[in-house]
């Protein structure tokens, strides 16, 4: 063997010991690392859905008792999304469902939306975007609380007409120069209540693993 191919094939051998070990440390950090980093997530969207809703107004476990939503325009999930029952003594009387405003000024705004039994928002929340720091971001509640203009409304109030931002004749505040975040947040929020309607029974159908208090009472 040649010292030129000697030197090549001990630099490829030392190659592959460093890529070897490089990935079993990635590998066994990701280990460590996967179960804190997933149980802090989490904890965020525990706090953050808990944020739709009113205190005192469930005893379940909503992450726990979490149910699939199929891929569906009106809530504009490209994927498979959660919707989140809320009950009080086995009575489902709220949900909080995933949606997307896909149409924000700088792409997805993620969002979960409370709505009560009635119809009526119960709060609707922030959970991820990319619009401009200073300009668009104050959809988030940590920048202000442009986001709780949507607490107690319903399809009927306001009117159909008026679910826009001011600047398009409807009744929603938004920022000047700074329109097209609030008005993809407003769509989605109508177009989330609009689903409700259509699919109220099914969200609101109890927990098959948390029987209602009739279940409960027969012997």
């Amino acid at each position: 063997m040649t010292p030129v191919l000697r030197e090549t094939v001990a630099t490829a051998l030392a190659l592959l010991v460093f890529s070897v070990v490089g990935a079993g440390l990635l590998s066994g950090t990701f280990i460590l690392t996967h179960p804190k980093i997933e149980r802090s997530e989490q904890a965020d969207k525990r706090i953050l859905v808990a944020q739709t809703l009113p205190t005192g107004s469930y005893d379940n476990d909503l992450i726990r008792d979490a149910r699939p939503l199929a891929p569906n325009p009106m809530l504009g999930l490209k994927r498979p999304g959660l919707t989140y029952p809320a009950s009080q003594n086995g009575q489902v009387n709220a949900v909080v469902l995933e949606s997307v405003a896909p149409d924000g000024y700088s792409g997805e705004i993620r969002l979960l939306i409370g709505i009560h039994a009635d119809g009526r928002v119960a709060g609707v929340r922030v959970t991820a975007h990319k619009e401009t720091p200073g300009l668009g971001d104050y959809i988030d509640l940590v920048r202000s609380p442009w986001i709780k203009q949507f607490d107690g409304l319903g399809l009927g109030n306001p009117p159909p007409e008026q679910w826009k931002v001011r600047k398009d004749g409807g009744r929603f505040d938004s920022r000047a120069g700074a329109t097209i975040t609030p008005r993809a947040v407003v769509k989605a929020v109508r177009k989330a209540l609009e689903y409700f309607a259509a699919h109220k029974a099914e969200l609101l159908a109890p927990n098959p693993a948390q029987p209602t208090s009739s279940q409960e009472a027969k012997p």
